[in-house]
């Protein structure tokens, strides 16, 4: 199937590991050019290298620190300046520490506020110009959190600031239809990224039991396909939703889960 991406420019943040770097080999495979970015100017030279070679693509690396306004700005001029345009945006951050309400002042709640809410505000801003212009689309990777608020870590930052992430991308799907832009969301589930494995141990810890045994869990009593997914699993369904063949969708929030939530809606 052609997606219709080719010589498309992407921009996708947070795109040095796990699921936006997942996401970027993607859309490279597709023929997009790629702009990447990430906090970490020789993480992110090495998985714009890396990706370039692996699809033969076109890649930008660019070190932005997306928690401050200064790097929402930098991500955005830097993929304009070279490629003049923009497709589609990609809004994806790493995720907040866990920790229960009573563990978080004041201090993370702000951080993470910036880092999972505002980065998304300003990127959105930020991209809303030129995608009016080429009659783009915006993806946002948030997680099943926002249907499910999950009991099995305590992850309120994440949960109270992606749900609002949510409402958000609802409201522009109707508001930005009439310039033709899509907006659409995908929720990923327990997919193998150092960020699940990270959360794993901690879980572990909190529990008594091995980072093996708490995965062992999930998959083979929470999880209905009966494993983690992989960061191409979950890129191919960003790819979708971001592509051409996706014309006809707005306002959809996607869990890739493996079946995971058990909600209807």
């Amino acid at each position: 199937m052609d997606l219709g991406l080719k010589d498309k420019v992407a921009f996708v943040a947070a795109a040095s590991k796990g699921l936006g770097r997942a996401i970027a080999e993607e859309l490279a495979r597709e023929g997009a050019k790629v702009v990447m970015c990430s906090r970490d100017e020789a993480a992110i030279g090495r998985a714009a290298r890396e990706v370039a070679d692996a699809t033969k693509g076109e890649t930008v690396a660019v070190a932005a620190d997306l928690s401050t306004a200064g790097g929402c700005e930098r991500f955005i001029r830097a993929g304009l300046e070279r490629f003049g345009r923009m497709d589609v945006l990609i809004v994806n951050a790493g995720g907040p520490p866990p920790g229960r309400f009573e563990e978080l002042d004041e201090a993370k709640w702000d951080l993470a506020y910036q880092l999972t809410l505002q980065s998304a505000v300003r990127l959105t801003r930020l991209a809303l110009p030129e995608l009016k212009r080429t009659k783009g689309n915006i993806v946002y990777s948030t997680s099943t959190s926002v249907r499910q608020p999950t009991q099995y870590l305590n992850l309120i930052l994440s949960n109270s600031l992606r749900g609002a992430v949510h409402g958000m991308l609802k409201t522009l799907s109707k508001d930005l239809a009439p310039y033709g832009i899509r907006v659409n969301a995908l929720q990923p589930g327990r997919i193998d990224t150092e960020r699940v494995r990270q959360l794993d141990e901690i879980g572990a810890k909190a529990q008594g039991k091995t980072p093996e045994e708490v995965r062992r869990g999930y998959e083979t009593g929470v999880i209905p396909l009966g494993r983690y997914g992989e960061p191409r699993e979950f890129a191919a369904a960003a790819v979708f939703l971001a592509s051409e063949r996706a014309s006809y969708i707005t306002g959809v929030s996607l869990q890739v889960d493996g079946g995971m939530l058990m909600s209807m809606f």
